[in-house]
């Protein structure tokens, strides 16, 4: 059996973000996809899934899947055998990046969780995307899926992320850093940081005319980077 791999989504996304690299990820390997919209601080959404996960596995993150793998490496480094970070970024929460959180939060408290994702389409695709209507449809799909109860708690577990960039500069496992080009949520200059921390065992990705969510975006690409990562 081959190594087994635990994929962590991002805000408001499941399984479907990773609908398109599972076929050849799965072939021969057991795969768990992250719980992550029952609990509202990143150490307790770690906590639910050490607890489900295998004893030792690759991990993979997007986004805010970054920000609960940094927390998996907290807490129980020795249990992973690489590290995957896809758009994501190791800087901590700040009240700048907070406020539009915190918007987004009230948005959906008020019952409006249709303006929210609404407003983050805006930012998760290329430009040249944002006309793509079945992607569109998708995402929304699993943000309905996590649920506007589930979003809050998402947010509130972000905002409360601290500095991981200290636990990159101690990573001795193979690490894969991916961006999208066009990312306007953690933009290639955060990734670059990351795999500049990392060190020699990190590999840096830009993917050209992708933006935030690149598992959909530029699914081939994606796939075969996490393929060579898991050798």
């Amino acid at each position: 059996m081959k190594e087994p791999l635990v994929l962590v989504p991002g805000l408001s996304c499941n399984a479907a973000l990773y609908a398109p690299q599972w076929p050849m990820l799965a072939d021969g390997r057991p795969i768990l996809v992250a719980d992550h919209a029952r609990d509202d601080t990143l150490p307790a959404i770690a906590q639910r899934l050490l607890a489900a996960a295998p004893p030792r596995f690759a991990l993979c993150g997007l986004s805010m899947g970054g920000y609960v793998a940094f927390e998996i490496l907290r807490q129980a480094p020795e249990r992973v055998t690489r590290l995957a970070l896809l758009d994501t970024s190791a800087k901590p929460a700040t009240p700048e990046t907070n406020e539009p959180r915190e918007q987004m939060i009230a948005l959906a408290e008020k019952g409006v969780f249709d303006n929210v994702t609404t407003l983050l389409w805006q930012r998760l695709v290329a430009p040249a995307r944002l006309t793509d209507e079945p992607l569109r449809l998708l995402v929304r799909r699993m943000a309905d899926d996590v649920g506007a109860e589930g979003f809050v708690r998402q947010q509130k577990a972000i905002m409360k992320r601290p500095d991981s960039r200290p636990l990159l500069a101690k990573l001795s496992i193979p690490t894969l850093v991916l961006v999208g080009q066009e990312d306007a949520i953690t933009p290639v200059a955060e990734a670059q940081e990351m795999a500049g921390l990392a060190g020699e065992r990190a590999r840096l990705t830009i993917v050209p005319g992708c933006g935030h969510l690149s598992t959909l975006e530029a699914p081939e690409v994606v796939s075969a980077e996490l393929l060579r990562w898991l050798g």
